[in-house]
């Protein structure tokens, strides 16, 4: 079993319902139990032009899935609910990313990590601390320590 932290966002369609039910959805992968969720904060969009905020939190679970497995399980999942992939960073119905997949780093086409932004990002550092404090990166950098390097973003816990 390896233990995984992701990401999820949403700015359309009501986005906390996106979020609520994507956790529902993620609590029926095969083989893979979710352990608990973050609480939920409304952040700034990141990217181009003019878009509602997000809302953001950060998912545990334990898979005995592989990770490129989970990807795919996860894109069912932003599928299912209305994910259009056409603009990089753009607005969306739901947004799925793996952060961490226990220690492991990983560099292929489709999936890298730990995910390769989530240090510049406090909608994301925030969530993940909350659930683990203490949480070490595979870097053996500490959670903490990126989130007093991490660039401030307005962020509020809704």
């Amino acid at each position: 079993m390896e233990r995984v932290f992701i990401g999820l966002g949403s700015n359309l369609a009501e986005p906390i319902q996106q979020l609520r039910h994507a956790l529902a959805s993620i609590a029926k992968i095969p083989q893979t139990e979710l352990l608990r969720c973050s609480s939920f904060y409304r952040s700034a969009p990141v990217g181009p032009g003019d878009q509602p905020d997000y809302i953001n939190a950060v998912a545990e679970l334990e898979t005995e899935l592989a990770a490129l497995q989970l990807l795919e399980q996860l894109q069912r999942i932003e599928n299912a609910q209305g994910r259009e992939r056409t603009v990089r960073w753009g607005a969306r119905t739901l947004d799925l990313d793996i952060l961490l997949f226990g220690p492991q780093r990983i560099d292929e086409p489709r999936l890298q990590v730990p995910h390769p932004r989530m240090a510049e990002r406090n909608f994301v550092l925030l969530p993940l601390a909350e659930l683990e404090p203490d949480l070490q990166l595979p870097s053996g950098e500490s959670i903490q320590t990126l989130l007093q390097r991490c660039p401030p973003n307005r962020l509020e816990k809704i």
